[in-house]
């Protein structure tokens, strides 16, 4: 047996060890806005209800670990009492991880991700349209676990209003648990998708990926490529050039092929090249039609 004495080993990796042992974590995907009206938008795995007379839940966001760091979601429910919790189905996930880039204070995460930004009925924070169970939420408590990089605050939330896409309901206006496709995290770049078991989601770039906002409308349009897709195209750090697009067409022979081919067929070879993580080859192809 493996025994550890937490006291005695690095943070990250005492973290490390937790999240892979304890999960899969359903996913809090926490909406604020600032005291300027800014909205936020990130994903917490720290996260479960624990009431239902009041009803309540409650996220956790850590202070980063390597500067000691709050996170602008802490500051946002600190300062305005309000958060809305959106649930993560599998249709979401990779726009979802893309909005937890550790972006600057005051981007819009919501344009980042390019998720659609609903107005609430109770509170000012916005909704994820795109989520298929929404968690309209006043902030009663804040509980701060510690002052070191790695320590939570419990931010305990009671729910005064909930959202659910009928898409989800049976006949008896109950959740069809098949049908929600819940997502929850795991321990690395590891999800659980609840009805076909686990994968992987690689990490958004530490160098910050561009976002779905800067994507070419012709490709963020797209009759075929779904949010997942454009997530996946959002984590780079900025697409390719032209001078590499054209050098990735002339070697692999596409030139007729690219010349022929309709938007939505490059689309879909584009796609299958995401399904395989393939990311540089559907950037380079997608902007040979652009």
């Amino acid at each position: 047996m493996y025994s550890i004495d937490p006291k005695e080993i690095p943070t990250q990796k005492l973290y490390g060890l937790m999240v892979s042992s304890i999960g899969p974590r359903p996913i809090a995907f926490a909406s604020t806005i600032n005291e300027k009206g800014e909205p936020n938008l990130s994903p917490f795995s720290f996260f479960n209800m624990f009431s239902a007379k009041p009803p309540v839940v409650v996220f956790s966001p850590v202070r980063r670990i390597r500067d000691n760091s709050e996170k602008h979601t802490l500051q946002n429910v600190q300062a305005t009492k309000e958060v809305v919790i959106n649930v993560v189905n599998y249709e979401i996930v990779q726009q979802m991880s893309l909005s937890s880039t550790e972006y600057g204070d005051g981007v819009n995460e919501f344009e980042k991700a390019g998720l659609t930004m609903q107005k609430s009925d109770l509170v000012k924070p916005f909704r994820v349209a795109e989520s298929p169970v929404q968690f309209e939420c006043k902030v009663t408590k804040i509980v701060s676990l510690g002052d070191d990089g790695g320590a939570g605050s419990l931010v305990v939330c009671e729910v005064i209003k909930m959202h659910i896409n009928e898409a989800v309901l049976d006949e008896n206006k109950k959740i069809d648990q098949q049908k929600l496709d819940q997502v929850a995290r795991m321990g690395g770049s590891w999800y659980s998708r609840a009805n076909m078991g686990m994968f992987e989601v690689p990490k958004p770039i530490s160098s910050m990926g561009m976002g779905i906002d800067s994507i070419p409308t012709s490709i963020k349009k797209s009759n075929i490529l779904t949010g997942n897709d454009l997530g996946k195209l959002g984590n780079v750090e900025k697409q390719p050039e032209a001078d590499e697009v054209k050098s990735y067409i002339s070697e692999n022979k596409l030139e007729d092929f690219i010349r022929e081919s309709s938007n939505d067929k490059i689309h879909a070879i584009a796609q299958e090249y995401l399904k395989k993580d393939d990311v540089d080859s559907a950037w380079k192809l997608l902007l040979a039609k652009k």
